[in-house]
């Protein structure tokens, strides 16, 4: 295993240095990503003000949402919903579009 580096990260705008491997390092990318576009969403809904508040509510949406992915509540008709529109849109680009 490799060891531990440092890698500078950019969350809603401040700089975190974390440390990580060279193998954890594309999800540690993945999940500041995540966490930035959270954190991003909540601010911009205006209605949270302070970066401490805002990461505590996308720290307890994130949370909620790993409780129940990991209990089965799963909301299916939220799925089933996204699954059709992606369907629909992939039909509306062949239909525009050549094959070949």
């Amino acid at each position: 295993m490799s060891e531990n580096k440092a890698v500078d990260v950019n969350i809603l705008g401040r700089e975190f240095t974390v440390s990580c491997t060279d193998e954890e390092r594309p999800a540690l990318l993945e999940a500041v990503s995540f966490l930035d576009k959270k954190m991003r969403d909540i601010r911009d809904t205006g209605k949270i003000v302070g970066i401490e508040r805002i990461a505590i509510m996308a720290a307890l949406n994130i949370s909620h949402e790993l409780l129940n992915a990991k209990s089965g509540n799963v909301d299916v008709g939220d799925i089933k919903r996204r699954v059709v529109k992606m369907q629909e849109q992939i039909d509306q680009v062949y239909a525009t579009k050549p094959l070949f």
